[in-house]
């Protein structure tokens, strides 16, 4: 059985910029689901991929994990679900602070980028592990 327990936020640079003016870190798409969208490490190529294409740089956040409500981070479907994206995805119900966050990388779009096709492949494999 793999014990995942990295789970990151990715953040454009201006969310960055606003998370340090009030202490909070959310995205537009945080706010319109309710819910603090969260990637496990398995997961961080096909989040990038899909929902990061157009942007030139963003932050990788790592959560402090002994700082999370545990009860308030619940592993659910992908939402919205369309039906490519399959697992257990992290999801935070509650505010996430900046003091929450032990590391932190500035990723640089690369040269190369692998097809949705594989991505879905190494991701869909965190299930058939278990």
């Amino acid at each position: 059985m793999i014990v995942e327990n990295n789970i990151y936020k990715i953040l454009r640079t201006n969310e960055w910029e606003e998370a340090l003016e009030t202490d909070s870190i959310f995205s537009e798409v945080d706010i319109k689901d309710g819910f603090i969208h969260l990637s496990t490490t398995l997961q961080l190529a096909a989040t990038l991929s899909f929902f990061f294409k157009d942007s030139e740089t963003v932050l990788l956040l790592q959560l402090a994990m002994e700082k999370i409500d545990k009860n308030k981070l619940i592993f659910e479907e992908p939402y919205p679900n369309d039906g490519l994206r399959k697992g257990s995805f992290p999801h935070l119900y509650c505010e996430l602070k900046t003091d929450q966050i032990s590391k932190m990388w500035t990723i640089e779009r690369g040269a190369f980028s692998l097809p949705q096709e594989v991505i879905l492949q190494a991701e869909n494999l965190i299930d058939k592990i278990k």
